[in-house]
């Protein structure tokens, strides 16, 4: 059984993974609708990541005896100013990602609780590569995505990504 302030935290990244499949689910479709189709691929996939994500944790949870409770998901914004701004966005959604993992991560650690470090061990390193591929992603946007032509060769670019599983073992 788990320390209940961490089976709390578990279960509140539940949400927030579901949260983040949302607001890129939204982002995918901003992107869609300035037929975009790359970034929206791009986004489309991040979704199935975060969904993903939001699945390992529940697993966690069940697999240590412990209740999932679901909570209600707020609606992510719906209008975007222009084509970089999904993508700071997206950036500073990791960074609060990588806090919320920060403080299971915490609680794990002040509780003794190596098997909840392990499993978070993954998703440590997973949010180093998510702000890292979200970091690169903007910067990329703004050396090229002024200048028409660029920007098409970054959205074709951006449309060859394919998913891939997560290779966590519960």
């Amino acid at each position: 059984m788990l320390n209940q302030e961490v089976a709390q935290l578990l279960n509140e990244q539940i949400t927030k993974e579901l949260y983040s499949a949302y607001l890129y689910m939204g982002m995918a479709n901003y992107y869609a609708d300035e037929s975009l189709n790359g970034f929206e691929n791009w986004f489309d996939i991040q979704v199935q990541e975060e969904r993903d994500h939001a699945m390992l944790f529940r697993r966690y949870l069940l697999n240590n005896g412990e209740k999932v409770t679901l909570a209600a998901i707020d609606m992510p914004p719906q209008a975007y100013s222009d084509f970089k701004s999904p993508l700071t966005a997206a950036l500073d959604h990791e960074r609060t990602v990588t806090a919320s993992i920060n403080q299971i991560y915490d609680a794990a650690y002040r509780n003794k609780d190596f098997r909840t470090m392990q499993f978070l061990d993954w998703f440590v390193k997973e949010q180093g590569e998510e702000e890292k591929n979200t970091e690169d992603l903007v910067k990329r946007f703004e050396l090229f995505g002024s200048d028409a032509k660029s920007l098409y060769m970054l959205d074709s670019e951006m449309g060859s990504r394919v998913y891939s599983a997560p290779s966590l073992t519960l």
